[in-house]
């Protein structure tokens, strides 16, 4: 059984871009309890034109209710099961026991995943969440290889894991820090991230930092294919279209190599580049190869610059005069060097000749972002299509 890729989606346009990207599942939140409450999240009639999207193409969509709820809430929590089950959604990541007994009970046909919130680290957990219904852990993010391959290796249970994204500080689920100092509780869909806050000291002029870099294990695919992980899921319910696009376009493109047998260092290393480009942090792989120490950390500052790359989405396509029709997004202007890249995972370069506004005005320089531009093109693309800076010849991993 091939591996799934899993995908974040924080509102229904992220959920069809993810799917049509490679996607083979995705993770999606309402707005009644989730744990990305400043995500825009699904409505029920929403979540329901998700999943039926998702099934045409023979995909699924995975509800989180992953969040700590407390007494008063429970006819809440079971409304919103309801509702989901009745959208069409495939399966519930949880993290409460009672909502483990109460999904079983209630909709036995549907799949019981362990939130990574509950951060398994040993195969007697996972064993424990087998034996009262659970068909899949998303293991904790502080594992090794061999960790990881040990819980596999001793249970029948399906194993998620995190392949790329934003890390937390603390283990998943075990983070108090938000409710600290700012009073929002992460673990009911309020954090608000302080562990990438920059910090005074008592020093004049010293600041102190000691956010994670985040995680990318696209050199790391087949082994952890051989190993046996069933599902490789990405971080980002809040992140743009662009980067899920661009993260989802390239793990698939790596995964679809590894079961071709057509990996190369080549692929490797310019889809290392491609994931380079549209984060604004660093990346590193964490605790899959070694303990994590400083080198994975920001303990002495960090720049966070804002991607520029992304230029526009091709919304439409003038077929009588050959022109994509583009939402900009970024600066660019005439005679720029750019690539288009496609949900078919097709990628073609070429320069800008010409820009022309809705009115048909030609101008040489777009800079306002949602202005619908026009952009001579031969060969008629899908909407969802990207629009990105080329890479300079210079730039080397």
């Amino acid at each position: 059984m091939r591996v799934e890729l899993l995908a974040p989606c924080g509102d229904l346009e992220r959920l069809k871009v993810n799917l049509l990207y490679g996607a083979d599942a995705v993770y999606v939140g309402v707005k009644d309890l989730s744990l990305r409450a400043n995500a825009v999240n699904f409505t029920y009639g929403e979540l329901e034109e998700g999943c039926r999207f998702a099934h045409q193409l023979h995909k699924k969509v995975y509800l989180t209710a992953n969040i700590v709820f407390h007494q008063e809430e429970r006819q809440k929590m079971e409304e919103v099961i309801q509702k989901s089950v009745q959208a069409g959604v495939d399966a519930f990541i949880v993290s409460d026991l009672y909502l483990i007994h109460y999904l079983r009970k209630n909709y036995p046909s549907k799949e019981i995943h362990v939130s990574t919130q509950t951060s398994i680290t040993n195969y007697l957990a996972a064993q424990f969440y087998q034996e009262i219904g659970a068909k899949r852990v998303v293991l904790a993010r502080e594992l090794s290889l061999s960790e990881i391959k040990e819980i596999i290796t001793k249970t029948n249970l399906e194993v998620e894991v995190f392949i790329h994204g934003a890390m937390c500080t603390c283990y998943s689920g075990r983070c108090a820090l938000s409710s600290y100092v700012t009073n929002r509780d992460p673990n009911r869909g309020g954090c608000s991230q302080v562990c990438r806050f920059t910090f005074d000291t008592l020093e004049d002029d010293e600041k102190f930092t000691m956010a994670t870099k985040d995680l990318n294990l696209v050199r790391h695919l087949k082994e952890l294919i051989e190993i046996g992980v069933s599902s490789f899921k990405i971080e980002g319910r809040m992140r743009s279209i662009y980067y899920l696009a661009t993260v989802v376009g390239t793990y698939r493109r790596v995964i679809d190599a590894i079961y071709q047998n057509t990996l190369t260092e080549s692929l490797l290393s310019e889809c290392e580049q491609i994931l380079s480009r549209v984060s604004n942090r660093e990346s590193s792989t964490q605790y899959l190869l070694k303990e994590a120490n400083e080198l994975d950390q920001y303990y002495t500052g960090r720049e966070e610059a804002s991607n520029q790359d992304y230029l526009g989405q091709v919304i439409g396509y003038d077929k009588e005069r050959k022109r994509l029709i583009i939402k900009e997004r970024n600066y660019f202007k005439v005679l720029d060097e750019v690539e288009l890249f496609t949900p078919e995972l097709e990628t073609y370069s070429f320069q800008i000749k010409e820009i022309y506004q809705e009115d048909g005005k030609e101008i040489t320089i777009a800079r306002h972002p949602d202005e619908v531009l026009m952009i001579p093109f031969d060969k008629e693309v899908p909407n969802y299509s990207m629009i990105r800076m080329k890479k300079k010849s210079k730039e080397v991993l």
